[in-house]
């Protein structure tokens, strides 16, 4: 959510909001709603202490008083009444609009959309395409079913197979170990939420396209595990010396895809059910910023070690989602398509999430609102699709990074063909 005084009073705020595409006018609108409910609060903490006034009145009234003071009373509540009606529809007006309004882009954030990102930093090169792409290879080496799967879910969903699951698990115990080392608690949450749990980490009603229902039940399928986690401090007053508080999330992960018709429909690259690694954090205000740039070494820490070739890219104002004021994606050169695609991101969402689950921090100057982060570190079928390109050899075989090598036990996978 939104800091409405900082709407109204602060430029900076209001021109980072229409830096994401929103209409300045639905602003106005907004800030019009929110004048009239600070108005009508008013009238009703004024009208409810007159009626208080009126009520003791009655008592201390003479008989002959009485009757005129229990009219005035009751002419005050039925006044106040009507003006809390009109309070609560304006309330109502006044979060339906500011529920949709997203978190203001960071002044660094360029300005555009998609093709408008800065880039930040280029590591490794560039790479001819390998002998197969990674749709071919994964099923030549007999790793990814996509047929059946096709017959018996539909389209974008696939059964991952032999040696490609002993890599998957190390990947991610690979990823596991790796942000334990700084300081990340591990946590497999539940991969199912309430509605109320989506909206107030940030993703209802924006994304609400993207996400499975459950509607019988009220639930939702996450499609990252940094939705459950926010929801461990959903409405807790924390304390400084808690922070930042590091949180490391498996799960199992579910998008519809709606929009991407004809992208992407080979191999495993973009499906409705993937596994992840997700970084997220509690932290002080004061510290997010330095808090973003750590959870973007350890990404990129991760890339290194994988030794595949990636860029930053600090994303464009118009191309983030609503709860981010800034992000970097990590972007992996994909041989076969030439060019780099997402594997990773990482993003600092201020309080803008905070302030709709409450979370808090106590402060020589009070309680102050926490800022939330999250940043992906593997997101593990993706991931694959990279190793497949970049670790194919010419003679067909997988050679296993190294730094996956203890947590599989294999250093060369040679093809189904070779092996028999």
């Amino acid at each position: 959510m939104i800091d409405l005084r900082k709407l109204r009073d602060n430029e900076n705020y209001r021109e980072g909001i229409i830096r994401k595409g929103v209409d300045p006018e639905v602003l106005d609108e907004l800030l019009a709603i929110e004048a009239a409910c600070r108005d009508l609060q008013a009238q009703v903490e004024k009208l409810r202490s007159e009626q208080n006034t009126a009520s003791k009145d009655i008592g201390r009234a003479a008989p002959a008083e009485r009757d005129k003071k229990i009219k005035i009373a009751a002419e005050l509540k039925s006044e106040l009444q009507e003006v809390e009606v009109k309070h609560t529809e304006a309330a109502e007006s006044l979060n339906a609009i500011a529920i949709t309004i997203p978190n203001p882009a960071d002044p660094r954030c360029p300005n555009g959309g998609e093709e408008d990102y800065e880039i930040i930093e280029v590591i490794g090169q560039q790479t001819d395409p390998p002998p197969m792409d990674h749709a071919e290879y994964g099923e030549y080496m007999g790793w990814v079913e996509k047929e059946k799967a096709s017959e018996n879910m539909g389209s974008r969903f696939a059964y991952l197979t032999r040696e490609a699951v002993l890599l998957e698990f190390a990947l991610v115990q690979y990823t596991l170990s790796k942000i334990l080392k700084h300081g990340f608690t591990p946590v497999v949450p539940p991969v199912l939420v309430r509605e109320q749990m989506m909206l107030e980490a940030g993703f209802f009603p924006t994304d609400r396209q993207q996400v499975y229902e459950l509607s019988e039940d009220d639930l939702f399928l996450i499609g990252t595990s940094e939705v459950a986690l926010a929801g461990l401090h959903r409405g807790d007053l924390l304390d400084s010396d808690q922070l930042p508080i590091r949180l490391g999330g498996f799960s199992s992960c579910f998008r519809r895809e709606a929009g991407t018709y004809g992208k992407d429909t080979s191999g495993i690259f973009r499906v409705h059910q993937f596994d992840k690694v997700e970084m997220f954090s509690f932290c002080d205000p004061l510290t997010s910023w330095e808090e973003l740039e750590n959870l973007r070494g350890i990404e990129q820490e991760i890339l290194n070690e994988l030794e595949l070739p990636y860029r930053v890219i600090l994303v464009a104002s118009g191309d983030l989602g609503a709860p981010a004021a800034m992000k970097y994606d990590c972007e992996v050169w994909l041989p076969s398509e030439g060019r780099y695609r997402e594997l990773t991101s990482c993003s600092n969402y201020l309080d803008y999430s905070a302030r709709r689950m409450m979370t808090r921090v106590r402060g020589e100057d009070g309680n102050h609102l926490v800022h939330t982060l999250n940043g992906t570190a593997c997101a593990i079928g993706r991931t694959l699709v990279f190793l497949m390109e970049h670790y194919q050899q010419e003679d067909g075989s997988f050679l296993v990074p190294s730094v996956l090598q203890p947590f599989c036990g294999l250093e060369v996978i040679q093809p189904p063909e070779a092996s028999s």
